[in-house]
């Protein structure tokens, strides 16, 4: 009989137990609440959707050094333009880093934009060392991976009129995942690609050929938008003065300390090895605040008519 009792002692010890946790239906509830309140407080924040380049590195910073402090901005990390463009569309975020093709698309389509600033970012356009080519007109009958209607099918289409090429002999190819674009490339899968930056100083670190660059040629075509609908509400717009306050602070930051500070933050977002940092961090510059220019508005504008 002793045995039994120790093992009705022990039966009853775990029931007693078993009774003072919580039961299956309020760790359900207790998790379905959390899960609500992380909802609700990411409805509130203001939401930007950026990608792992170079013209993002202002917000990383902003978002690092805590400079939007007095709003919840929260950023959204896509390795695809289109992803953005499908958050902005849908309300998911208020604002993304983008182009002007891609955003002035975006209005013709009935999102309403406003354009807080441009940026920094230009592109590049990288042959396969493999293949060969060491000038533009030698892209006939070959493939250049881009975005459609963005930036880099714009720059694509003016690299083929600068060679005078026929547009119909050279392919261009979507790839609208900026990693998988520089991967292919670096693997020898594609004949040319469209990079901005870090993508772009990985293939040259790689030793493929410079083909063009578009500060040459004057024009910036990046820029950071809004929904307007989204600014139609008093607390969205003081985040976004938040915002605004933040990035001209990340700048002055980067300006006066050097984007070598950052450098952590561009080997944690910009998927970036620290070995391969040290020539990207001497290519790019950034401004305070400005509105894109005109002529950049209406040049995104007109090749969007032709399309």
């Amino acid at each position: 009989m002793r045995p039994m009792k120790r093992l009705l002692y022990f039966l009853t010890a775990v029931l007693v137990v078993a009774s003072c946790g919580p039961s299956y239906e309020e760790k359900r509830r207790t998790i379905h609440k959390e899960r609500m309140q992380r909802l609700r407080e990411d409805s509130a924040a203001l939401k930007v959707a950026v990608m792992p380049t170079m013209d993002c590195l202002p917000l990383f910073v902003a978002k690092a050094e805590h400079l939007f402090s007095g709003a919840d901005v929260r950023l959204k990390l896509f390795t695809a333009q289109m992803d953005c463009d499908t958050a902005l569309v849908g309300g998911s975020v208020e604002g993304a880093v983008t182009d002007l093709v891609r955003a002035e698309r975006l209005q013709k389509q009935g999102t309403s934009l406003r354009y807080v600033t441009s940026t920094g970012a230009y592109w590049q356009l990288y042959s396969n060392r493999m293949a060969r080519i060491t000038k533009l007109p030698q892209l006939d009958d070959k493939m250049v991976g881009m975005t459609r209607y963005s930036a880099t099918a714009l720059l694509a289409d003016a690299a083929v009129d600068s060679a005078r090429l026929k547009p119909e002999r050279v392919f261009k190819i979507q790839l609208n995942d900026v990693d998988v674009r520089l991967k292919m490339l670096l693997n020898g899968e594609i004949d040319a690609v469209m990079l901005t930056e870090p993508q772009a100083s990985l293939a040259r670190q790689a030793h493929h050929r410079m083909l063009m660059d578009s500060r040459k040629a004057g024009v910036q075509l990046g820029v950071v938008a809004f929904r307007e609908k989204s600014l139609a509400d008093k607390t969205r717009r003081e985040q976004l003065d938040v915002f605004l306050k933040g990035y001209n602070q990340a700048v002055d930051s980067l300006n006066h300390h050097g984007l070598s500070r950052y450098r952590n933050l561009v080997v944690k977002y910009c998927h970036v090895k620290e070995n391969q940092i040290d020539s990207i961090l001497r290519n790019m510059k950034y401004q305070r605040i400005s509105a894109p220019k005109e002529a950049d508005v209406e040049r995104a504008r007109k090749w969007l008519e032709k399309q």
